[in-house]
């Protein structure tokens, strides 16, 4: 039976009818506005005109680093325990308070120095980042798969990534550059070990760890602190890839990590982990031979044991990867009562320049936005900015007020029932580097620890590019490899004598003679003739 329709109706609009963002129901998608069949195209090509320069505007600035990425939702179940000791005793946060439960998360993970459409089986650390959507507020736990860094200082932060990053002329990765920051950045010989090894490349981002790299502080309800590492342990298993196994599968598929990750939650096969921490009295420690803050280095498991204290478990793909996962914002900044920032040089930079990059990239009020709003009552005197779509003037809140203090219905500060946490700090204001750097020692310790497989091909990724450096470069590698063990250094040494010279550092890491490859597509591509 047809239906009638009002003399008034201009067109008929049903639940799936494609509309503009103003509303308007869309009657012609196929074809813009035009004089005549072949044109030309008229100014007032409304639909057209939205429709084409939002698309020109669907991308937000990359992350300047961690551009390449994927997430999924989960949640985490705390144990309400530290080991075998209530948590409370180090810290009131309550997101690790009561056995059992369980906290929303999302999670991203990431590619660290290229692109947003890079290969997932480049060598470079992996980003691991959380976002616990707590009764508190949002806590954002920060971190990479590997469990130490490049640097220890912020400062040196910009000239690391730019050493990472292609060459600004040519813009080809250059290992040459990599070494020449590192090998002039000898703090950095730790995380260079790992990264040389399979540990470089990860699997895929189910089956490696987590850690937050950063020394952080909890804090209990006496107003006691503790420093403390994060580490996630995945119980699938932690899996590597040497070099000639990353590029067999980078030749069939660039997204593997991502697909692997997604598919893994469609069969409902859920990835998890569990959570440690490491727990250690606050204060220099002068009893160890490496700075409890330094971020290039590991705290002995020994002597600080690794304590269960919940797992965290992924059950739910994004609807949409834009809004959820590249719009995600994370921030080493984000914290709830009962956890706090110690005095790590790295984590007083990257608590500044995390948050900063979101206010750049996404916008000012990208905590609006619904993957990053806390899922708590919200409440500021924050005003204005692009792209505000929601006023915070709810509950008892006289919308006339905007400012603190009042006696007209504005907001009031909470009542804080914790004792403060007030460490005492003394010192001259300086530009120093600490006195315990170490730099080599945890490095052979690591190079031990390594099985024979990873060490040869620790060796063999190593000479493959170093091969190509400037000499200066690769006398300042060896001496570090020496000064970490005898052995690392006399077989990075010999490999390095053997190697041959006549290729180019214009590679991605690890890739050796990726220089040929504009060549060899010369010469085995096919000819054809125009059309």
């Amino acid at each position: 039976m047809t239906k009638e329709h009002s003399d008034y109706e201009t067109n008929i609009e049903h639940d799936d009818t494609l509309t503009t963002r103003q509303g308007h129901p869309v009657t012609n998608n196929q074809n813009i506005r035009t004089v005549g069949n072949r044109g030309p195209a008229t100014l007032e090509n409304y639909d057209f005109i939205e429709k084409i320069s939002h698309f020109d505007r669907e991308k937000i600035p990359e992350r300047i680093v961690h551009a390449r990425g994927a997430g999924a939702h989960g949640y985490f179940e705390t144990y309400g325990t530290a080991g075998d000791e209530p948590v409370s005793k180090y810290t009131r946060a309550k997101v690790f308070q009561e056995k059992g439960k369980k906290t929303p998360v999302f999670v991203r993970f990431s590619t660290v120095v290229h692109g947003n459409h890079s290969p997932e089986t480049v060598r470079d650390p992996r980003g691991f980042a959380v976002k616990f959507y707590t009764e508190d507020g949002n806590w954002d736990l920060v971190g990479n798969n590997l469990k130490i860094f490049f640097i220890r200082d912020a400062m040196k932060f910009p000239d690391m990534i730019h050493a990472f990053r292609p060459d600004p002329v040519t813009n080809y990765q250059d290992s040459e550059r990599f070494f020449d920051f590192c090998a002039n950045s000898p703090e950095s010989f730790h995380m260079v070990t790992f990264i040389y090894s399979p540990w470089g490349i990860p699997a895929n981002y189910r089956m490696m760890q987590g850690s937050g790299v950063n020394t952080y502080k909890w804090v209990n309800k006496e107003g006691k602190a503790v420093l403390v590492k994060y580490h996630w342990e995945p119980k699938q298993g932690i899996k590597n890839l040497t070099q000639k196994e990353a590029e067999k599968i980078q030749a069939k598929n660039f997204n593997h990590a991502t697909q692997d990750l997604y598919e893994a939650i469609e069969r409902e096969e859920y990835p998890e982990w569990e959570l440690f921490v490491q727990i250690m009295e606050d204060g220099p420690h002068p009893e160890l031979d490496f700075d409890p803050l330094d971020d290039t280095k590991l705290w002995p498991e020994d002597q600080f044991p690794w304590l269960p204290v919940g797992r965290m478990v992924l059950n739910k793909n994004p609807e949409n990867y834009f809004t959820e996962v590249e719009q995600a914002a994370f921030g080493t900044g984000v914290l709830v009562d009962g956890l706090d920032f110690s005095d790590d040089k790295m984590l007083q930079g990257r608590t500044f320049s995390y948050s900063d990059t979101q206010r750049y990239r996404v916008g000012a009020n990208y905590l609006q936005l619904p993957i990053n709003a806390a899922k708590k009552r919200v409440a500021t005197n924050q005003e204005g900015g692009m792209m505000r779509h929601e006023p915070e003037a709810r509950g008892k809140k006289n919308p006339h007020i905007n400012y603190e203090p009042s006696v007209l219905g504005g907001l009031k500060e909470a009542e804080q029932t914790g004792q403060e946490y007030t460490p005492k700090i003394e010192g001259n204001l300086v530009r120093e580097s600490i006195e315990r750097t170490s730099n080599t020692k945890q490095a052979g310790e690591t190079y031990r620890r390594f099985q024979d497989w990873e060490k040869d091909e620790l060796i063999s990724n190593l000479v493959g590019d170093l091969s190509q450096c400037d000499p200066r470069i690769q006398d300042k590698m060896i001496t570090l490899a020496e000064e970490a063990d005898e052995a690392y250094g006399r077989r990075l040494r010999e490999g390095l004598a053997k190697a041959k010279k006549d290729g180019s550092s214009y590679n991605p890491l690890g890739y050796s003679d990726a220089e040929k490859a504009p060549q060899q597509a010369v010469e085995k591509g096919k000819d054809a003739e125009p059309y």
